[in-house]
């Protein structure tokens, strides 16, 4: 015979305000908690989102990253030269040799003095259509042969001098901003895009970091791929560029994830304990209603369940008082330095459903954790000691 979970309810409803910290508790560990997976899942989605399954990105063959990569002229064209390349509406082909450099830049407002590295691409004529993500939101591309730059929104919100009409100073000169993009939430909307023919004189030389291209037939890829790199003329490698983007995201949102578990865990042990508290003196002033429930028959399995339940209920409160916590923070936009590239990246918290299921989850755990053992206490107490 199992005790009616309307018992459960009033119960709880009997001690308002041990409830009410005990939820509370609860509430902020499973909102930190989501908050910190939020982060870790944003950064990925910034990252994952700057590649296409469309294009191919080639690197150096042994480069890990595009910072540490060189391509030349000759090899540049070779690539153009591709059956392998798709071709634009005007026959050209969707190839687009890019420079690929970090900045110091200083931050706007209160971070004044405070500097972070910015990635300045060169890129070719043709990569406003190779990246079909990309959109000019103010102004107008950088014409050909002048010192004009475009920058990314995000970027633009966290620098000064980015608006359209100012001026940036790096590299030695002043470059013109002419308009700034989007690129769909991706990791190119903190980088600052103008003519590679600019940008390789007063940086790295006459070479290219990467070649970004359109794949002619996307579903052969790994064919391309064996093409190019056994090519004797060719020394590179050959990425899909969404899943090279997606691998560049492992190591700082693996970091992010454990610190969101060591965090968290060691905030749940005072939840836990909070919990315990308010149960064992739950236990503690209703003993004698619990020998009264086993002098009735309930079995001491129903009234460790039913206890079990009543932890379960208050840590179900303290989640959703978490959720509603960790809500406003989606679509915030904060920055980090991908370890990836020594650069920093803006990008969104992203709270997904997903995350605050775990969060749920978690919830229910530490109320279980911190509810089975008064539970188990009031299962084993004598019937005569506590009606006495």
């Amino acid at each position: 015979m199992k005790i009616p979970l309307i018992y459960n309810a009033r119960s709880v409803l009997q001690r308002p305000v041990s409830t009410a910290f005990t939820a509370l508790g609860i509430g902020l560990v499973v909102a930190v908690f989501i908050g910190m997976l939020a982060l870790a899942n944003g950064f990925r989605a910034a990252l994952a989102r700057t590649g296409s399954n469309l294009n191919a990105l080639v690197l150096r063959r042994g480069a890990d990253s595009e910072l540490s990569s060189g391509i030349d002229r000759a090899t540049a064209s070779i690539l153009a030269a591709s059956p392998h390349v798709a071709s634009g509406a005007d026959g050209r082909p969707l190839v687009s040799p890019e420079v690929y450099v970090l900045i110091p830049l200083s931050r706007r407002g209160a971070d004044t003095g405070t500097v972070a590295n910015v990635v300045v691409r060169g890129i070719g004529e043709a990569a406003w259509k190779v990246r079909a993500n990309i959109a000019v939101v103010a102004g107008e591309p950088p014409h050909s042969g002048r010192a004009e730059v475009c920058v990314g929104r995000k970027m633009a919100s966290t620098f000064p001098n980015t608006d359209v009409g100012q001026t940036l100073h790096f590299g030695g000169r002043d470059w013109t901003v002419v308009c700034q993009f989007t690129a769909g939430g991706s990791a190119f909307e903190s980088e600052i895009w103008g003519e590679n023919e600019q940008f390789m004189p007063v940086f790295r030389g006459e070479v290219f970091q990467s070649v970004s291209f359109r794949l002619k037939d996307p579903a052969a890829f790994d064919e391309a791929k064996r093409a190019l790199e056994s090519d004797q003329r060719l020394t590179v490698d050959v990425h899909l560029e969404s899943t090279f983007y997606a691998e560049q995201s492992q190591v700082l949102g693996r970091i992010l994830e454990i610190l969101a578990f060591l965090i968290t865990s060691i905030m749940a042990v005072g939840a836990i304990f909070g919990a315990v508290n308010t149960m064992y003196a739950a236990v503690a002033t209703r003993a004698p209603e619990i020998a009264v429930l086993l002098t009735l028959g309930f079995h001491p399995r129903s009234v460790l369940l039913s206890f079990l339940v009543e932890s379960a209920l208050i840590a179900l409160v303290g989640g959703v008082i978490g959720i509603l916590l960790a809500l406003p923070i989606n679509g915030i936009v904060t920055s980090t330095t991908n370890w990836a590239s020594f650069s920093e990246i803006a990008f969104s918290f992203r709270v997904t459903p997903g995350l605050l299921l775990a969060g749920l989850g978690f919830a229910l755990v530490m109320g279980t954790l911190g509810g089975f053992f008064p539970a188990w206490r009031a299962a084993r107490l004598p019937v005569v000691q506590a009606l006495r």
